[in-house]
């Protein structure tokens, strides 16, 4: 069988992004040395291997003569969709370690395709993961699966990309799950709509992706989780197909969209849906606003989240995440404020907003810079950290291979709670990298506010040890995942659970609520082929 892959542009194997889009390895060295230096310690450096010189175990099973055309057992295939693109796979796909990959993978290009390889899944004791975009850092779809299954199947739905309706009466769109960010844009553009979800992983995730994971938008407010611009689903199970009613709203019992919204593939496979969209900006304004102090930053943040303004952006960077992801030294905090609208000038919006940061010390160097749709790139401070904030996934291909650890973790909590949980998630998870990594720090930011809290976003820098980079990593993910549930947060905001998150996720939520997952998955997945492990 030959590769079928959908997209002919060419992807990292086993990092982050199109080959065509990597950090040049100069620029990774520089960086990597600059880092190394403030660490006291060398720069290490291991390149992937080549996918001609892996090791990869043979197929267990033989794919039925009827799915055969749209299968693959290359071992590009197979190398590409056996892990996501945390820090965790990564490092194991550059030291060639693919012990568990896909027996299997799917390029189905029809729902009945999706049912076909489901009811074999099913009959021969097969798992099932579902693919989308493969951009999972939460272990959403490895094929860690254990001893119970023959073999795994890796469903690819990236050829199921394709808008298929336009309503323009209601402003809605009938989508297909496999769909790309960039083509589902691409295809709604010349109806003057966007759907107006644009997570970091925009360019490498799809549609189903994000409702599988209650994917968190670019946009701070209003609009912040796909799960608000759903109409109704279309989601293929092993049991059957389940159909939502496509409505505004319903208060007819539970609803049946949110048993499938975050339940990540453990469910059923969703093969389409109907999105709310809009209407394309026109016009836009942005500011950076400093703070010399950064419980200003955090009061003035506050007090725009409450305003009823709704920012489309209101990303407060600590100190050291404003300096280096936006080139501003010597403040305390940076909040990247920003609005838009497709209907009128959002100049008011704006001064109101800048109004209230200017009441807690905020100060604006760059003034405020609005547009309706035709002006340049910024070149300010927000400029600089729209382009780092792009980078950051593709650099982060590079220092991982110069023995770095690079890791994030996101919650939220209620404003009342914010300031204990920063504090004492900071000085815990640096304690940990003193501890386990001689050094490295932790920075902070907001990406999305809600009138009753933030949802802060960690990043962690520190030196690992070539060989020994996962061990670490172990070590710090539980230190940091174990400060967060201690102080009120939840596991994760808008990364997902997946198998990374799962000791934690079954802690915080409710035992009832689990034994009545549990039960729905014995009823729409009996044989529990559909990613095992996760969720469920």
């Amino acid at each position: 069988m030959g590769t079928t892959t959908a997209s002919t542009r060419a992807r990292s194997w086993w990092g982050w992004g199109y080959e065509d889009q990597a950090v040049p390895r100069d620029e990774v060295l520089a960086t990597a040395g600059r880092l190394a230096e403030r660490f006291d310690r060398a720069v290490e450096t291991i390149d992937p291997p080549d996918i001609a010189d892996l090791d990869l175990r043979a197929p267990r099973v033989a794919v039925p003569a009827a799915l055969a055309e749209w299968c693959s057992t290359t071992p590009a295939d197979r190398a590409a969709h056996t892990y996501g693109k945390s820090y965790r796979d990564i490092v194991r796909a550059v030291h060639g370690e693919l012990p568990e990959p896909p027996d299997v993978v799917a390029f189905p290009a029809t729902e009945a395709d999706v049912v076909a390889v489901l009811d074999w899944c099913s009959s021969a004791g097969v798992a099932a993961i579902p693919y989308g975009g493969g951009s999972s850092v939460v272990g959403g779809v490895e094929c860690a699966v254990g001893d119970r299954f023959v073999g795994v199947v890796s469903i690819d739905l990236g050829r199921l990309d394709r808008v298929l309706e336009v309503d323009p009466v209601s402003r809605a769109a009938r989508i297909q799950a496999g769909a790309l960010g960039p083509v589902l844009e691409e295809q709604l553009r010349p109806h003057g709509y966007t759907l107006r979800h644009f997570p970091q992983s925009f360019e490498l995730s799809t549609l189903g992706g994000w409702l599988a994971t209650r994917s968190g938008g670019h946009y701070a407010s209003v609009y912040t989780h796909i799960d608000d611009f759903v109409e109704s689903l279309r989601v293929v199970t092993p049991t059957g197909i389940s159909e939502s009613r496509r409505l505004p709203g319903s208060g007819a019992g539970p609803s049946p969209d949110r048993l499938f919204l975050g339940s990540e593939g453990s469910l059923g496979i969703i093969t389409e849906a109907w999105m709310r969209v809009q209407d394309r900006p026109r016009w836009r304004a942005s500011a950076g606003v400093v703070f010399g102090g950064y419980e200003e930053g955090v009061a003035a943040t506050r007090a725009v989240a409450q305003s009823g303004l709704f920012p489309t952006n209101c990303r407060l960077l600590d100190g050291l995440e404003a300096a280096t992801a936006a080139g501003t030294s010597g403040v305390a905090a940076l909040l990247v404020l920003g609005f838009e609208s497709a209907d009128h000038p959002v100049d008011t919006w704006m001064a109101r907003a800048v109004e209230l940061c200017r009441d807690h010390g905020g100060d604006v160097p760059a003034g405020v810079q609005a547009s309706d749709g035709t002006a340049r790139a910024r070149d300010d401070a927000v400029g600089s950290w729209r382009s780092s904030f792009l980078r950051a996934p593709y650099l982060r291909n590079g220092l991982v291979c110069c023995g770095m650890l690079l890791e994030t973790f996101e919650t939220a909590c209620t404003w009342d709670a914010f300031d204990e949980l920063h504090a004492t998630v900071t000085e815990s998870v640096n304690d940990a990298l003193q501890r386990i990594c001689g050094g490295g720090w932790v920075t902070c930011r907001f990406t999305h506010v809600y009138p009753d809290g933030p949802a802060p976003y960690f990043s962690i820098t520190a030196p690992a040890r070539i060989g020994s980079e996962l061990p670490m990593w172990d070590e710090v993910k539980a230190a940091a995942s174990e400060v967060l549930l201690a102080a009120g947060g939840t596991i994760t905001h808008h990364h997902a659970v997946g198998r990374d998150h799962d000791p934690w996720y079954r802690r915080q939520r409710p035992a009832a609520f689990g034994r009545a997952l549990t039960a729905v998955k014995a009823e729409l997945d009996p044989a529990g082929i559909l990613n095992p492990g996760v969720i469920v």
